[in-house]
């Protein structure tokens, strides 16, 4: 076996030409794309506001909780709030759990977006590169001293 037809045979090239020139697969690629990306950016839009909801609620119900206790200190019958206490202190808890829930859920999502991304430039990247190599043509009266020059070189 020739070691030229060996080399030919590993070529990125040939590979970048058959994956390029599938419309089908491009077709499918484009339509998963457009289907996916507006729901990520959509969910990524919602867990931000969620979050920022979160915050302030979570600052409401520490500043309840400080206002109940100094109420509580003033009277000179303190009321039984801590029941209420314990309820807020619970609701923020799970307030909390939550948003490490939707600060999680957010990450993935930003690491689906980035993935979409690579992928979209992977695929722009090989189809300029396709077509830049197939761009590229020999006239037939000037194949014949490159291939010559060619020969020359590899000697």
């Amino acid at each position: 076996m020739d070691v030229d037809t060996a080399s030919d045979n590993t070529s990125i090239d040939d590979k970048i030409d058959d994956f390029c020139e599938n419309p089908t697969r491009d077709a499918l690629t484009e339509g998963l794309m457009s289907l996916l990306k507006p729901t990520v950016d959509q969910l990524d839009e919602r867990i931000r506001a969620t979050r920022i909801c979160q915050i302030e609620l979570k600052q409401r119900i520490e500043s309840l909780t400080e206002e109940l206790q100094r109420i509580n200190e003033a009277l000179q019958y303190p009321l039984d709030t801590d029941s209420y206490v314990k309820k807020l202190v619970n609701a923020k808890h799970k307030i909390t759990i939550v948003s490490n829930i939707l600060q999680t859920t957010q990450e993935r999502l930003n690491k689906v977006h980035e993935a979409v991304e690579k992928s979209t430039a992977k695929r722009k990247t090989l189809l300029d590169n396709s077509s830049a190599y197939s761009s590229i043509t020999i006239e037939p009266d000037k194949e014949e001293p490159i291939r010559a020059e060619a020969d020359k070189q590899q000697q």
